[in-house]
């Protein structure tokens, strides 16, 4: 499990208010009703972002990371993965996520980030990036090779497995944001993916935070706040280079 729900997001370097917010219903091109939640800055960065959450699906960490990202100036929209077969009931503690991570396709993702995109783009031209956290950090990656062309990806402590198909069709930059002393996947995993990137010659930036745990990126743990401070660098430097 990435976050839990009394975790969240750490504060954003602010440059905005938040204006129009909160959930809504989105429809993909394939039919799939899914949920989402939307947080549009007052004072713009140049940039939109699909925001993924992690294997849970979207709940309460992730309507507050749309929030951040607001007030960060960039225009967000987070989406529920599992429309598709769980419909569009809460993610709560409750909820039985892992039938419905096994379920889900690649193609049936993207099919919700280009509805996501498309509710991005009904307000603004700014590019859209996308984000991902663990199992979708690697999904994030993977929307680099598809037909929604963002102008970047982010991956907060994403699977490399989930590209290892697709390197060569990347087409937008990556950025990789691991966690030393993540369980899950480990340094040597990242360091092969760096070098499948290098070899392929894929724009990307790696960032190992060293003897940081799996889901480090949270305002409880007081011990990573500069790590988390640098994500957030990281990531709007990442966006306003590319954008």
């Amino acid at each position: 499990m990435c976050f839990t729900s009394d975790q969240r997001p750490p504060d954003p370097p602010k440059s905005s208010e938040v204006g129009e917010h909160g959930p809504l219903v989105l429809t993909a091109a394939d039919g799939n009703h899914f949920s989402a939640f939307e947080a549009v800055p007052v004072t713009r960065r140049g940039a939109s972002l699909v925001l993924l959450p992690d294997i849970r699906g979207m709940h309460a960490f992730y309507t507050d990371l749309a929030l951040s990202f607001g007030q960060a100036g960039v225009d967000t929209v987070a989406l529920d993965p599992y429309g598709r077969s769980a419909g569009l009931s809460a993610r709560d503690d409750d909820f039985e996520f892992m039938p419905h991570a096994k379920a889900l396709t690649p193609e049936g993702l993207l099919a919700d980030a280009q509805a996501a995109a498309a509710r991005l783009h009904e307000r603004s031209s700014d590019p859209v990036f996308t984000l991902g956290f663990c199992m979708f950090g690697g999904q994030s990656w993977r929307l680099a090779a598809t037909s929604l062309h963002p102008a970047g990806s982010i991956g907060f402590y994403g699977r490399p497995s989930t590209v290892d198909d697709v390197v060569a069709d990347l087409s937008a930059p990556l950025l990789i944001l691991a966690a030393g002393d993540d369980q899950t996947t480990s340094p040597q995993d990242n360091a092969a993916f760096v070098r499948s990137l290098n070899e392929a010659g894929k724009v990307h930036d790696y960032v190992a935070y060293e003897g940081a745990p799996h889901s480090f990126f949270d305002r409880g743990f007081e011990q990573w706040q500069a790590e988390c401070t640098d994500a957030w660098i990281r990531m709007l430097g990442f966006i306003d280079r590319n954008r």
